[in-house]
This record gives C-alpha cells, structure tokens and sequence, in this order.
C-alpha cells in the first residue's frame, strides 16, 4: 500500500511540472522600418515563457551579432517569465536576420522581416 502511494504521489509530482512548463512567445521586429543601408536596431521580444531557463541569440547570417543588451529577467504574477534583447545594426540585401531562442532543450529560429 505505501509503495501505491509513494508512486501515485511521484506520478502527481511530474505531472504538475510538466504543467507549468510554457513554451515563449517570441517577436522579431526593428525599431524602425527596414531600409537596406540604413541603421537600425534589431529587437527579439520573448513572453510567456516559464521555466526562466532561457537563452537568446541575434543572428546574422548564422553567426551571433556582438554587443546586444538584455533586459532584466522579469516575471507577471502568474510566473510567466518576458525579456527582450537588443543590438544595432545597418541590413543590408541578401544578409538574413534572426532570433535564436534556447528554451526547454528545444532551440527555435525565428527570422526577422524588413517593412519594406
């Protein structure tokens, strides 16, 4: 009989974390229009997200741009997590730009699109 309880109890345990495991919501957008040639800073918005064990790269053309600032961690008080980074940058045509998120083992890219 403990033996019963002691796994039902284990089962009840990894259920419930599995439960607030929230995959983010991310957004890739510049704070200005898109114009090739022209400066502008790149933003990956990431929400929702929970657990806060996160990681995100700005990308060009596969390779991590240098000098992008983070917010703080930052929590809703229903524990989902938000955090936003940024970085300079000039587009120029054919080069891609993206957000490399790192969340729950599981890595997305997510592109970003000129307004153009």
């Amino acid at each position: 009989m403990n033996i019963a309880l002691c796994v039902a109890v284990m089962v009840a345990v990894c259920l419930s974390v599995d439960a607030k495991v929230s995959p983010p919501k991310v957004q890739v957008y510049s704070r200005n229009p898109g114009e090739y040639g022209t400066a502008n800073t790149l933003i990956c918005h990431v929400s929702n997200f929970h657990p806060p064990d996160i990681s995100i790269e700005l990308m060009k053309d596969g390779m991590e741009l240098p000098n992008a600032k983070q917010t703080d961690l930052a929590f809703k008080q229903d524990w989902h997590f938000h955090l936003t980074k940024n970085v300079d940058f000039t587009p120029n045509d054919g080069q891609k730009y993206s957000c490399r998120v790192t969340h729950g083992g599981k890595v997305n890219e997510y592109a970003w699109e000129p307004n153009m």
